[in-house]
């Protein structure tokens, strides 16, 4: 008997129920429904079985050794992990199973009323039973006979509308297996993303260590070069200024020498000129003394520059600018593998 929602009033309390036992699969009453742990939502045992065998086509039979896969409930996408047996494995639910039974039972006691089966607009007393191959539409036997599908190709109704129920089932466990393999597909790209930024963190961490590594290389050789060149400046200012010391010091004796003539000279008569003279004064003594000065250390031409310690860092900066990332064989290989892979 075909127990469809028809037979029963709408909003009616047993339509309500009817409802209720519906497989969300093969859109029938559940036929040796299990149960889906832990989001309870149930399935019929072959309806379950033919979406995990969709999403898992590599599962064997229960007699094999193998480990079970993964099954998602069409009605929640909740995710369980089956054993080796599979959706055989899963608990019956003999509760609905007999709600099932008390249901069939109250429904085959209710007589059918006239209108509650669909009837054929050309003969109003006439239930639609056949299905037209030909014109693909459910009609009557006296269409069949006397009306405008006697020359058409005819089959049972329950033949087709089995075949078609089948056809169905099996197109909505392959869009639930499909979706499985998109929903599996969508997950390991996410975790792929995941990786992805972990990875770049990773890598953004080493690249800032290693560039504050040779900053600090750098530092290090500024200070050392910069202490050579303090230590030249100050070797060549002590020098300097021990020149300058001496040649001030002779300025100085010049000086006081320059004086003393200068009062001697200053003296009108002959004796007293003679005896207020020092006895250094001589043509010879000033000779002497003048080239005193000519004859103290002098530095020489070009003593005061530091052209010696320029540095050139023309090659260091092309090596900087030249810095890239090393390219292992393997990234290689990988890069070309997707390359072949997008061409095909």
């Amino acid at each position: 008997m075909d127990f469809q929602a028809g037979i029963l009033q709408d909003g009616s309390p047993m339509e309500s129920l009817e409802k209720q036992l519906i497989c969300p699969i093969c859109l029938e009453m559940f036929s040796k429904p299990v149960v889906i742990l832990p989001c309870q939502h149930n399935l019929c045992r072959k309806c379950a079985n033919d979406v995990f065998q969709a999403a898992n086509p590599y599962w064997q039979s229960r007699g094999s050794l193998i480990s079970g896969g993964r099954f998602r409930c069409p009605s929640c996408r909740h995710e369980v992990l089956l054993d080796r047996h599979g959706v055989y494995g899963l608990q019956r639910n003999l509760l609905v199973e007999n709600i099932i039974d008390i249901y069939k039972q109250e429904c085959s006691s209710r007589p059918l009323k006239k209108g509650e089966h669909p009837m054929c607009k050309d003969h109003e007393d006439e239930r639609i039973n056949i299905y037209c191959v030909t014109c693909e539409v459910p009609t009557c036997s006296m269409c069949k006979v006397f009306g405008a599908h006697k020359d058409c190709e005819v089959a049972p109704l329950q033949t087709i509308f089995q075949g078609q129920k089948t056809e169905l089932n099996n197109c909505i466990s392959m869009l639930v297996a499909g979706n499985d393999r998109i929903q599996t597909i969508i997950s390991q790209l996410e975790d792929s993303c995941q990786s992805t930024e972990e990875n770049s963190e990773a890598a953004k961490r080493e690249l800032c260590a290693r560039f504050d590594a040779l900053a600090a290389l750098l530092e290090e050789k500024k200070s050392e070069l910069l202490q050579r060149i303090s230590h030249e400046q100050g070797d060549k200012t002590a020098f300097i200024q021990s020149l300058i010391c001496q040649y001030k010091e002779q300025l100085e004796k010049s000086s006081r020498l320059v004086e003393t003539a200068i009062q001697a000279a200053e003296e009108t008569g002959g004796a007293a000129f003679l005896m207020v003279r020092p006895p250094n004064l001589s043509p010879l003594c000033w000779i002497v003394e003048a080239s005193k000065g000519g004859r103290l250390e002098k530095i020489e031409q070009g003593y005061e520059s530091m052209d010696a310690f320029s540095v050139s860092l023309d090659h260091l900066s092309e090596a900087v600018r030249a810095l890239d990332f090393d390219l292992a064989e393997e990234d290689e290989e990988y890069f070309d593998g997707e390359e072949e892979e997008v061409e095909e």
